[in-house]
């Protein structure tokens, strides 16, 4: 086995209006900063869409909270749960201040193109912290385009990129392979193809998992 192949490559199904997903992002993060192994981890954030059917311009708020859940009151136990997680992890939810949820396909063709420039984990980070944090619509373009330039990408070649389809085809697939592999819920962490964790675990059952994989991974070059 080459020592190029001998990393943790972690597949992260996510999507960014999951706030569970930004609850595991940083658990995982810490993960990654008590990880003392022999091989690096290198991340990729994958599309899965939670409202697949939404329409292109969201909706209201208050309807998608009607429409899934009965009313706002009938979330409020589950919103009250993920916040006092958010609050463990330093993330300050405002719920309440969200007022439209997005269709986050453009948002997704977005995280894939920064993939391609090198600014993947950053542009993940920043469409959480609009959405969750600032209470952004990051389904409208604009707010896309200023998010991507505040991570370091040219702004003018992002509007051109979003008023196109690029990327699209691409979403979709990376998306279908995940529904293939029985992807119901997120986040959702593939490591090497083979193992699996799903949900926002903490990091100590990261670190099992990294651990067991590079005993395998050691275990592979000193046979080959």
């Amino acid at each position: 086995m080459s020592d190029q192949a001998r990393a943790l490559y972690i597949d992260v199904y996510s999507d960014v209006i999951c706030p569970w997903c930004y609850v595991g992002k940083r658990r995982l993060e810490r993960a990654l900063n008590g990880w003392n192994g022999s091989v690096p981890v290198k991340i990729s954030w994958k599309p899965f869409q939670l409202n697949p059917a939404m329409p292109k311009s969201g909706m209201d708020r208050r309807q998608y909270l009607d429409a899934k859940f009965g009313g706002p009151e009938a979330a409020q136990s589950i919103y009250d749960h993920v916040a006092a997680a958010g609050t463990a992890e330093r993330i300050p939810f405002a719920f309440d201040r969200i007022a439209r949820t997005p269709n986050t396909f453009a948002a997704h063709r977005l995280i894939w193109l920064a993939g391609h420039q090198g600014k993947q984990d950053e542009m993940v980070e920043m469409l959480f912290r609009r959405y969750f944090v600032e209470s952004s619509d990051i389904g409208n373009v604009e707010t896309l385009a200023q998010a991507a330039a505040d991570v370091g990408l040219d702004r003018t070649a992002i509007e051109a990129f979003l008023a196109g389809d690029e990327g699209g085809n691409e979403v979709q697939a990376e998306e279908a392979a995940g529904r293939r592999l029985g992807i119901r819920a997120v986040p959702y962490f593939v490591i090497n193809g083979t193992s699996v964790l799903s949900g926002a675990q903490p990091p100590e059952e990261f670190l099992a998992a990294f651990r067991e994989i590079e005993a395998g991974l050691v275990v592979g070059k000193a046979g080959a």
